[in-house]
């Protein structure tokens, strides 16, 4: 064990698979999928412009999503240490300032490829850079907050990349119809981003981050994570079967029934069901997300 730990604080280089965890894969299909369904809603041929589908999808998950896991591993470093020890930074695979340095070339990347997308796409591209800093980053650091941290992520994570799609693809601002629905979603989506924090409770408690694990205590923003997961989804229904759309209407809402039965499961154990919650329900929220872009092609 000495050894180990002799060897990490003379590394002067990150590990290479340190690096890629550092920016967490994991957590890009999020925004890629939105992005999709930017471009899905648009109603506009994908392979009419097949590189601004691929140049977006790269730029919302491996890109502005990576940057902005190595910005909140950095910036939570002191955190992570507490309750991921053996995250890249706090263990010492990557060294010294590192987390920094690898954070702000992926932010100038990032823009550069941004600017490649027009400015529609440049000014999704800038907010999002500006948006991950400010939610880990002090004196900002919008992550101390249980409700304003989770709406900053879960907008940026479902709302903005479905936006930027949509724009993307069309060359100019969406109909009103597709901005509320990813808005819809991504209000859904706070609640997905309440669950993330269950599993950070004890290092937020001790750091000062009060998360709503943390604040209403695990139960109650369960139950509140739930209600917000569930509402902005029956107003996409009642608003889909207002359009016309009433067979999309009816599989977002099958769909619903079904997270409901989950959200039942998950408040019977919220701490140690979350994680379960996210590999399931989420699957169905998602999927929601996308039937709605189909249906509201038929709209616009």
């Amino acid at each position: 064990m000495s050894v180990s730990l002799g060897i990490r604080a003379l590394r002067r280089w990150p590990e290479p698979r340190a690096i890629l965890t550092l920016i967490k894969p994991i957590t890009w299909f999020p925004p890629v999928w939105a992005y999709l369904c930017g471009v899905v809603s648009s109603g506009v041929p994908v392979m009419s412009a097949p590189w601004l589908v691929l140049i977006g999808m790269v730029l919302a998950g491996p890109v502005v999503c990576g940057m902005s896991q190595a910005a909140n591993d950095w910036c939570d470093r002191h955190v992570d240490a507490i309750n991921e020890p053996d995250r890249p930074i706090p263990s010492g695979r990557i060294p010294g300032r590192w987390g920094l340095w690898i954070a702000l070339f992926m932010s100038i990347a990032a823009l550069a490829l941004g600017s490649t997308l027009g400015p529609w796409g440049f000014g999704a591209t800038v907010f999002g850079v500006l948006a991950a800093w400010a939610y880990s980053a002090e004196p900002v650091r919008m992550k101390k907050s249980g409700w304003w941290g989770p709406g900053l992520v879960a907008l940026c994570y479902e709302g903005l990349p479905w936006f930027t799609g949509a724009a993307v693809l069309s060359a100019g601002a969406p109909a009103w119809q597709i901005v509320a629905l990813a808005l819809l979603y991504a209000v859904g989506a706070h609640g997905i981003m309440t669950l993330n924090d269950f599993k950070a409770l004890e290092g937020d408690r001790q750091t000062g981050v009060n998360s709503l694990p943390v604040t209403l205590g695990p139960e109650r923003a369960a139950h509140v994570a739930s209600w917000i997961m569930a509402v902005p989804q029956l107003v996409v229904i009642a608003a889909l079967a207002w359009w016309g759309q009433v067979y999309h209407a009816a599989a977002i809402a099958a769909l619903l029934l079904v997270q409901l039965w989950a959200m039942r499961v998950l408040l019977s154990d919220p701490k140690g069901r979350a994680p379960w919650y996210n590999a399931t329900g989420v699957t169905l929220y998602v999927s929601g997300m996308m039937v709605a872009a189909f249906a509201v092609r038929g709209v616009v």
